[in-house]
């Protein structure tokens, strides 16, 4: 149930991003979930060795700014999910930036509400 309740909040998180960035597009809420799946399958597959290996490429520099990394390594993974789907159109990486920033910090104060709350 956790995982279902985390999607549907990531989904939101990514509405809601399209919907303030001018420079980030989602279709509609059933392209947010599906943008959001995908997000979540690729963050799962590939954000831990992407994460160290900037962290290596960076020597360990990379490691001590984790949040930036994870940044740079959130915004890459949203130019994939562009490039493997119709359902988000990304116009530049500035955008991708701008995105992976705003969907972390609603998709962060979303779980804790939850959490809060259940």
């Amino acid at each position: 149930m956790h995982i279902v309740v985390s999607w549907l909040i990531l989904s939101a998180a990514v509405y809601v991003t399209a919907s303030t960035l001018t420079g980030f597009h989602v279709k509609d809420f059933k392209s947010a979930i599906l943008v959001a799946g995908l997000f979540g399958i690729l963050n799962y597959l590939l954000g831990g060795v992407l994460f160290v290996a900037l962290g290596i490429a960076t020597l360990g520099i990379g490691f001590l700014l984790g949040f930036l990394t994870m940044w740079v390594v959130n915004s890459v993974l949203l130019v994939v999910t562009d490039k493997l789907t119709d359902h988000l159109t990304i116009d530049s990486f500035g955008w991708a930036m701008g995105g992976a920033l705003m969907i972390s910090l609603l998709s962060t104060l979303g779980n804790m509400l939850v959490g809060m709350v259940f």
